[in-house]
């Protein structure tokens, strides 16, 4: 068996339903992972089920800011080898707009929903020696652009978590590891090109020497992570943002 394969291992995905956290799963399927795909939409959720190669997966519904829905997930969760966390959002708002509301809005899903999840996978041993974690994070955690302090800010913090369960959980060989990524064309791009205009998009893209991203080019990396290839690499994070910061 190759080191990059992921037979017989199994995975945990947040944010399933959609974008980098679907194609990851089918990705992941193809090359022998048993899944456990957690999103809020059950029905989007059975949707990427159906389109695995095989049906042995199984679907957990679970709104990650809701305790008892996370609890629930904890509690069905079986063993794990692999984390993939790739739920989250993205909202703007101007520092001068900036409350308790809109902090509690970003921190209880790109942070709060993660590493709470996390914590209680480890306290219930759900976590496999051995195991790697995975958190989608993004560029903007170390080039803040305007309208992004509370997402930037969420993802500065995730990455520093992640670092943390690498030095914690080093005797174990669990491992993890943050890829941070630029614009990848997900719904969340369609959703900021509506909002800000194709032309303008466009004219942001021409700033990516290789071009924007795919959900392929994410879940191509989330495997060699998952894989006992990447089995030294830990406490990092993989910038992928085709080219775009390679000056700064």
């Amino acid at each position: 068996m190759s080191v990059f394969s992921v037979e017989n291992k199994t995975i945990l995905i947040t944010g399933a339903s959609s974008g980098i956290g679907a194609e990851t799963a089918r990705l992941l399927a193809e090359n022998g992972a048993t899944l456990v795909l957690s999103g809020r939409n059950k029905e989007k959720l059975n949707e990427v089920l159906q389109q695995l190669p095989t049906q042995e997966h199984q679907v957990i519904s679970a709104d990650l800011t809701h305790e008892e829905e996370l609890e629930a997930l904890v509690a069905q969760c079986p063993n794990l080898d692999g984390i993939v966390h790739s739920a989250g959002i993205v909202r703007p708002f101007p520092v001068k707009f900036i409350g308790h509301k809109q902090i509690n809005q970003l921190f209880s899903i790109n942070y709060s929903g993660p590493t709470v999840l996390t914590g209680r996978l480890f306290r219930t041993k759900k976590i496999n020696a051995g195991a790697s974690i995975v958190f989608m994070s993004s560029i903007s955690s170390k080039f803040p652009h305007k309208g992004g302090a509370l997402y930037s800010g969420t993802k500065a913090a995730l990455n520093s978590f992640s670092k943390t369960i690498a030095l914690e959980y080093a005797s174990q060989r669990i491992r993890s590891n943050v890829i941070s990524a630029a614009m990848v064309k997900t719904p969340l791009f369609d959703e900021a090109q509506k909002a800000i205009s194709k032309e303008m998009m466009d004219k942001h893209g021409e700033q990516y020497p290789l071009g924007f991203g795919t959900p392929e080019d994410i879940s191509n990396t989330m495997l060699f992570l998952l894989s006992d290839a990447s089995r030294w690499i830990t406490g990092t994070e993989i910038v992928m943002d085709g080219g775009l910061t390679a000056g700064q």
